[in-house]
């Protein structure tokens, strides 16, 4: 059971259940026709006592004579399986057919005038009783018992032949069954086979994400694992281009400590010392973003909003900047906490630092970019300066700052650039129409 395929396990359990169904049907079934054979059995039965009484006479001392000759042959013909018998009282047997030599009849003792018995007698065959009072024209009254039994062929015959086509239907209606189910198992999860031959080709590397199209009801599996693979490519890039800047960064103040070695100048040393722990801690910092993954989580973006307006509200105090903040009352996404402060920090820090008195911070969800949709916009807005003509691409790239005057490090937008496209999202930027400054829209997934 441990390799068998999910397929494999729902059509062995179906196939038992209809094993199991049917099974019981063929019982219900075959104990119902049981039932009717023998209610028609003894409806015939019935039959030919009432033959049996319109062929018998009473003389005038009150004996009961049968004719030698009987309406049904069968009565005449001995081992037919159609017996009859007639019985003065409950004991004294007076009569049998010719077709019943050497055999007698159990008269029930519950018996009484005017009733029918239905059994099964202790011959193995199906005897109906009848018990009758008889009175000749003389006044002589006799009561007999006329018992008629039928052997059990005549029931275990259709019982026998409903059974063999019972089960042939059965068995047919059940393999039908089975390949009608097999067949519907293979469509119904045909879906997640496609998943599994993606997920197959995103880890050989021939696809970046899950791109095929599937039912709505698997669309939350694959976006939790398109947001999953994104997150972890991302973790992963990330730690790349941490080592590779902290490699960057690193390069000139060695070069300036391999240079004070010869003039031993000690200030600058300890400066370069100094400029070299910033750089490490910095990076450092940045690689411990996503140190400690334990799954994916829903973050709301309006409370991380408002927790970095109200910490840059103190860190910019001198500027007494005005946050106009336009949020929902929740906006979840699902983004590691880290990543997500490291993106909405990055950009309003920038609008803090850039602008005259006014941020401006919008969430809309469910925006549609693109032929595509998304689960939230957020747009940071600043009354600043903006960024100059043709410099908004050179930001995005790795060291390069708007104004060479602002201290940092020049990779804090393309981070935010580089974590958007892992996730899945989009990064856009230009002019604010309602404040005049740099506007950024960021499109999460």
């Amino acid at each position: 059971m441990r390799n068998q395929s999910l397929s494999s396990r729902l059509i062995l359990a179906e196939g038992l259940v209809l094993a199991l169904f049917f099974i019981l049907v063929a019982l219900l079934l075959e104990q119902g026709f049981r039932d009717s054979a023998e209610k028609a059995l003894q409806e015939r039965l019935q039959i030919q006592i009432y033959s049996l009484l319109s062929a018998a006479e009473m003389d005038e001392s009150g004996d009961l004579t049968m004719p030698p000759t009987l309406p049904e042959e069968r009565f005449e013909i001995p081992g037919s399986g159609l017996y009859g018998f007639i019985h003065q009282g409950h004991k004294k047997l007076i009569w049998r057919s010719p077709s019943a030599i050497g055999l007698d009849a159990d008269v029930p003792k519950a018996i009484k005038p005017g009733d029918f018995i239905f059994n099964f007698s202790k011959q193995s065959r199906y005897s109906l009783h009848y018990d009758i009072v008889w009175q000749n024209l003389k006044g002589v009254e006799r009561d007999y018992v006329i018992t008629v039994e039928e052997d059990t062929r005549f029931v275990s015959e259709q019982v026998e032949q409903l059974q063999k086509t019972l089960r042939l239907g059965l068995v047919i209606i059940t393999i039908i069954l089975i390949l009608i189910q097999v067949t519907v198992l293979r469509w119904g999860l045909s879906p997640l086979r496609r998943i599994a031959k993606d997920l197959e080709a995103v880890e050989q590397g021939h696809k970046t994400h899950l791109d095929g199209q599937y039912p709505p009801e698997l669309q939350g599996l694959v976006g939790n694992l398109n947001v999953f693979i994104n997150m972890e490519r991302a973790h992963l890039e990330r730690y790349r281009n941490n080592l590779a800047d902290l490699a960057h960064s690193l390069k000139t103040p060695l070069a300036i400590l391999r240079g004070c070695i010869e003039s031993f100048n000690p200030n600058t040393v300890q400066e370069q010392i100094a400029r070299m722990d910033e750089i490490v801690e910095y990076q450092l910092h940045r690689a411990a973003a996503k140190g400690e993954q334990k799954g994916i989580k829903t973050v709301d973006l309006v409370e991380t909003v408002n927790k970095i307006a109200a910490t840059l509200n103190k860190v910019y105090v001198e500027k007494n900047i005005v946050f106009q903040l336009q949020l929902p009352d929740t906006c979840l996404l699902y983004c590691e906490q880290g990543d997500l402060y490291e993106i909405v920090g990055n950009l309003m820090d920038n609008a803090c630092k850039w602008c005259q008195h006014n941020v401006k911070v919008t969430v809309s969800l469910k925006p549609r970019k693109a032929r595509r949709d998304f689960t939230a916009l957020l747009e940071i807005e600043d009354d600043g300066p903006g960024i100059p003509v043709g410099k908004f691409n050179d930001i995005l790239k790795r060291g390069v700052r708007a104004d060479e005057n602002i201290h940092g490090h020049g990779i804090g937008v393309t981070v935010v650039f580089e974590l958007i496209n892992l996730l899945g999202g989009k990064l856009e930027g230009g002019k604010s129409q309602s404040l005049g400054g740099m506007r950024w829209s960021i499109y999460f997934p």
